[in-house]
């Protein structure tokens, strides 16, 4: 049998130990676009599909540890950032991205849950915008998180997406992806700014509350789609189909108590 290496991404974020969103999330994801998935994990959550109930930062040091141990054996053709948390998180993370220039990176700026809790601390936003954010060859903020970078109101109109998408260029990443779920109206449109051109992504809005973790699957089909070789605009749109079955999938799916449940990260293999 001849040997073969597979697509290689790392994962560097939080865990979520209810399995819908976080390390966990990315690691579905990865796999069902057939990449193997190396993770640097950032924070331990208590978490489930109700809330948020704690979370322990994980030591910068050891999170270096991690991501050393890893980049230094593994030909990682793809990272993607999820939750990072805290000042100190935010810094060595972007340190250590600066240490694999060559390879791409999505950042997926979590800040808040979909339960509504707290995932990065307002001190940490500044540490973002200048010290993550140029290590990033794509930013995939939701209308609430970019409107946070920007110190600006929520875009309502696809006109003010692409102003804050442009304008969110200016922190030194080479492309935005603005995701429009949080918006109104029948169909979602996300904005893909490379720093020239706008492409927009629409597709029909599902009624569901299983969105839980529907940002870091996107995040990291994207960095899937980068793991392979594609060009940008081909991972999003490949990510954006993914997520939009994934959400289909899962609008009768019931895991937990809570009113946000998962998405449904299986529907790819059950299709197999």
């Amino acid at each position: 049998m001849t040997a073969y290496t597979p697509p290689i991404a790392l994962t560097v974020a939080g865990s979520d130990p209810s399995g819908g969103a976080g390390i966990q999330a990315d690691i579905k994801t990865f796999a069902a676009f057939g990449i193997y998935c190396a993770s640097v994990i950032t924070a331990l959550t208590a978490q489930n599909t109700v809330g948020v109930s704690g979370v322990f930062a994980i030591p910068p040091d050891f999170i270096a540890a991690q991501f050393r141990s890893v980049v230094s054996d593994l030909s990682v053709s793809a990272i993607k950032t999820g939750m990072l948390g805290d000042v100190a998180t935010v810094e060595v993370v972007a340190s250590l991205l600066g240490d694999v220039a060559a390879v791409p990176v999505v950042v997926d700026p979590v800040m808040v849950a979909t339960s509504g809790d707290v995932l990065l601390r307002p001190e940490a936003i500044e540490a973002v915008r200048h010290s993550l954010l140029p290590r990033a060859t794509l930013i995939t903020p939701n209308l609430p998180e970019a409107a946070r970078l920007l110190d600006s109101p929520e875009a309502t109109t696809d006109i003010e997406m692409r102003t804050q998408a442009e304008a969110l260029m200016r922190f030194g990443c080479r492309a935005v992806l603005l995701k429009g779920g949080h918006g109104e109206g029948a169909d979602v449109v996300d904005i893909l700014f490379d720093g020239q051109t706008h492409l927009e992504f629409r597709r029909p809005r599902i009624v569901t509350s299983n969105t839980h973790g529907t940002g870091c699957t996107l995040s990291a089909a994207i960095a899937a789609g980068l793991a392979k070789g594609k060009t940008i605009d081909v991972a999003v749109a490949d990510a954006k189909a993914f997520v939009w079955k994934a959400l289909s999938a899962g609008v009768d799916m019931h895991i937990g108590k809570g009113r946000n449940g998962p998405v449904d990260h299986n529907f790819a293999l059950r299709n197999s």
